[in-house]
């Protein structure tokens, strides 16, 4: 047993290896920037060859006989037997259609992927087909399948459940020629487009007449689960699965669940994310999900090219795991119960990761939750060269001394040692958001519409709602040395918002004197507007009664710390473009604003992550002027 374990930890040590060189060290001719066109991110349309194993491939089909051996194409048996038979090397080659199943449980490194360029989809819905119209002019199922839930222990029941109430947050979904209906608390406020589950007698009430439609129930908790525990007569052989090219959509909790061994203390990385290694996601659709997309605990997890889309709590939720690459993925809409007081990102990051890298991402069309998010104990992070639009709600975020934004694009707290790069934030409530960190550098980004907050209070002085959460955290005196360089911010004439804050409370102002920011510089602000009515940077610490000032030019930064803002610049009521078509998304600058700006060289580390092939390259924003 420790021989095979150490063989795959051997091979978990070459796969991180392998995608950490993929990831940092893979410099393309001409640095371009983040993708605007959007076909660039999520799945592409493949024909897929036979798989390459070792193993046997067993093939499937919706309608297949599950007396089958599926060993051929003219001999296809059904994905539970399928699953219930592979070994590690297998693999599982499915037809087109859709199948009607869940809580495939298996425990092997096994491949699953369509036939050809055939299109599985795997549905946790059951066709409701038996429905009676009650008196008060709805209409009434009976039902078996039933998914009462509740919410966390630590959600504020007192404050939340006026924006919340407690029916949101059982897991039942049901579709009307798939579009889904949202909760009510009791029969009589059925109407059209809701429903209610009346979990006693085992009914749901639906207020859209189903007649001459498509109406699905929840009934299938999982769609797959590779666990560690022992399964179908067989042990966890440690490797993760390969999955492409399948859609998977309409479950009531967690759609795909990697399970590992779930951290809850400071734990060293060489104590978790070792059950489970290697798992590949590609060109997958991850849809309509109550609870979780997707969630994963392992090292060296790669996901390409997938898309994740209308979830709730998260889309990815990555946990306690390391050397992770997620590129080219397309994450949309989460918190579509709008869930109050409960935290959502549509990636979240958890609990003592390091080197996750996400690149070349589209994170878009997020009004009720964060983008991606970094949480407690990470470590060594690299998000860039993404697109990151919508986020949250740009018009509500405009208060002077605001901070505390609903959502943030990319959101990095409680962690350390973290490069944002590269990125375009655009009409983002917060775009970059670190809090309680230290070590983090944001370099080249493209603000349009979007702030960047710098914050950092005494939380961790004492217990902490969130328990030992709040120790894996750099200790309230050291969150600092962070970098904001190269940064472009625009905004445009209806906004008039502060570009950056640097922000504490003002009970810390005396223990915490000096700037959270060890180097500031060669960041340009363009307003279209005349006048800033609530400043360039909200600053702190700060001689005002506060601690905090408002900045109206980057010359008053320098007065305050003179190596800092010496060469930024700001430039107001614009009547001349400064960038190429901010119309078209095209944020680029144009050839006679580039010539205004200096630059800083980007640093090695900076130009690795970047794959700027220029070893001397100097640039503001994300984009390289030609």
């Amino acid at each position: 047993m420790m021989n095979k374990l150490n063989y795959f930890f051997r091979a978990g040590v070459l796969a991180t290896i392998a995608i950490i060189s993929f990831a940092c060290s893979s410099p393309v001719e001409t640095y371009q920037g983040p993708v605007k066109d959007k076909s660039f991110y999520g799945p592409q349309a493949q024909v897929y060859e036979l798989p390459s194993v070792p193993g046997k491939i067993y093939y499937v089909s919706p309608d297949a006989d599950v007396n089958a051996d599926g060993l051929s194409i003219e001999t296809p048996t059904t994905i539970e037997v399928a699953i219930s038979k592979v070994v590690s090397g297998d693999a599982i080659v499915m037809r087109g259609g859709v199948y009607r199943t869940g809580n495939l449980t298996f425990n092997q490194g096994i491949t699953i992927q369509p036939y050809r360029d055939e299109q599985p989809v795997l549905n946790g819905t059951l066709i409701a087909a038996d429905w009676s119209k009650t008196a008060d002019g709805a209409w009434v199922t009976k039902w078996d399948y039933l998914f009462p839930g509740a919410p966390e222990s630590w959600w504020n029941r007192q404050h939340e459940e006026k924006f919340t109430p407690l029916h949101r947050f059982n897991n039942d979904g049901i579709f009307v020629d798939g579009k889904f209906l949202e909760s009510v608390a009791s029969k009589k406020d059925v109407v059209e487009g809701t429903y209610f589950v009346d979990y006693n007698t085992k009914e749901i009430y639906i207020g859209t007449d189903p007649t001459g439609k498509t109406v699905e129930i929840t009934a299938f908790r999982k769609a797959i689960m590779r666990t560690i525990a022992d399964v179908h007569g067989k042990k966890s052989d440690g490797r993760g699965p390969v999955i492409k090219g399948l859609i998977i959509t309409q479950y009531p909790d967690t759609m795909v669940h990697i399970d590992g061994y779930y951290p809850q203390k400071v734990s060293s990385e060489t104590e978790h994310g070792k059950d489970v290694i290697g798992t590949v996601f590609e060109n997958c659709t991850f849809s309509k999900c109550f609870r979780i997309g997707v969630f994963a605990i392992g090292d060296s997890m790669v996901m390409r090219n997938c898309k994740i889309i209308d979830t709730n709590t998260e889309g990815l939720y990555l946990v306690a795991s390391s050397d992770v690459l997620l590129e080219r993925n397309i994450f949309a809409n989460n918190n579509i119960e709008r869930w109050t007081g409960f935290y959502p990102s549509s990636v979240k990051i958890f609990n003592q990761t390091h080197r996750v890298v996400c690149r070349n991402n589209l994170i878009i069309d997020q009004p009720n939750s964060n983008g991606l998010w970094y949480d407690v104990g990470n470590r060594d992070g690299v998000f860039v060269n993404n697109w990151v639009e919508n986020i949250g709600n740009v018009q509500k975020f405009k208060e002077k001394e605001q901070i505390w934004s609903n959502f943030s694009g990319f959101f990095y707290e409680i962690s350390s040692h973290a490069i944002c790069a590269g990125n375009v934030f655009l009409n983002c409530e917060q775009g970059a958001f670190v809090l309680n960190s230290a070590n983090v550098q944001l370099w080249n980004n493209t603000f349009v519409n979007s702030t960047a907050s710098f914050g950092r209070n005494s939380r961790g002085d004492g217990n902490d709602h969130f328990g030992w959460h709040i120790n894996t955290a750099p200790g309230v005196d050291a969150r600092e040395n962070h970098i904001l360089k190269n940064n472009l911010f625009y905004m445009q004439k209806d906004l008039s918002r502060n570009s950056w804050s640097a922000w504490q409370p003002a009970d810390m102002c005396e223990r915490l004197n000096k700037s959270t920011l060890t180097a500031e510089n060669n960041n340009f602000y363009v307003y279209e507007a005349d006048e800033l009515e609530n400043g360039l940077i909200l600053w702190s610490p700060a001689k005002a009664e506060k601690c905090t000032d408002t900045l109206s030019t980057p010359e008053e930064l320098t007065a305050l710390y003179p190596e800092f803002s010496t060469e930024s610049k700001l430039f107001k009521g614009i009547s001349t473009p400064f960038l190429t078509n901010v119309s078209a998304n095209d944020f680029s600058l144009n050839a006679e604003s580039a010539g205004k700006l200096k630059a800083a060289i980007l640093p090695e580390e900076i130009i690795k992550v970047m794959n700027v092939s220029d070893k001397k390259a100097s640039f503001v924003g994300a984009y390289m002027p030609e």
